[in-house]
């Protein structure tokens, strides 16, 4: 299996993209320590992923605080012996219709985002990479956007922080690759699910499916065989890059519409 012996930290494993990464994770025999702030589906994806056979524990924990954060890595390194291998997937979605208009921005839902999105990445970050050093080296991955690499219309604090978070890997992989730490930023883009399907118009939905390069649009499970694929020893050559999986659609010119 490719990930088979390691042992792996996933941040926002209940939503559909953090869930997707456990579970394909799992499946590739590695160890995870899945974690989510209490009371969302942690422990249900947890469940469905043992009941495949996967190796996987939980610990809930607030990204916004340190004390949280050093827990968790702690928790880890006393399950694995180490840590293998971070998957920073937390984001601050609650309350994103507050993202639309910067004239309305509220300050304080700003730096909420730059506390969970940003700083509470950099603190899992902070805590792992001791750990990974003591093992003789390790990889992380930190989900970024398409949005962080373009231009949209609002999203300007989840932006930020996504494109914040692209930097952080390179200045991470720069700083320590020789010590065998090895780190990238994932961006997915337009991944299909059910609160894509329910939550979006339908001329909107018509305009991704048609600007993808791709004949389908993506699925989570997309995301996490990509995330899977970067922590494990076949990318050991792949570091400090942003890497889009998003189906080719910031790869053209805005006026390229695909039939």
């Amino acid at each position: 299996m490719l990930l088979e012996g390691k042992g792996v930290v996933v941040t926002g494993a209940a939503g559909n993209l953090g869930s997707a990464c456990a579970r394909v994770i799992a499946a590739e025999g590695a160890q995870v320590l899945a974690t989510d702030l209490g009371g969302t589906r942690l422990e249900e994806v947890a469940n469905a992923i043992r009941t495949a056979g996967g190796d996987i524990a939980t610990h809930e924990t607030d990204l916004s605080s340190e004390s949280d954060i050093a827990g968790l890595i702690a928790a880890a390194v006393d399950r694995f012996g180490g840590i293998d291998a971070l998957v920073n997937v937390a984001a601050l979605m609650d309350g994103i219709m507050n993202d639309r208009d910067l004239l309305d921005m509220d300050p304080d839902y700003w730096d909420r985002a730059m506390a969970i999105n940003l700083r509470g990445t950099m603190l899992a970050c902070k805590h792992a990479i001791p750990a990974m050093l003591e093992r003789g080296g390790g990889a992380i991955v930190t989900f970024g956007s398409t949005a962080g690499t373009r231009g949209d219309i609002g999203l300007f604090a989840y932006s930020a922080t996504k494109a914040a978070l692209a930097s952080l890997a390179r200045s991470i992989a720069a700083t320590y690759g020789k010590q065998g730490i090895r780190a990238n930023c994932l961006c997915p883009g337009n991944v299909w699910t059910e609160e894509t399907q329910d939550g979006m118009p339908d001329d909107m939905l018509d305009m991704m499916k048609r600007t993808r390069l791709t004949p389908r649009m993506g699925i989570p499970d997309d995301i996490g065989n990509m995330a899977a694929f970067l922590i494990s020893d076949r990318a050991e050559y792949v570091t400090g890059q942003t890497i889009m999986v998003d189906g080719g659609g910031t790869s053209h010119q805005p006026w390229v519409r695909m039939k």
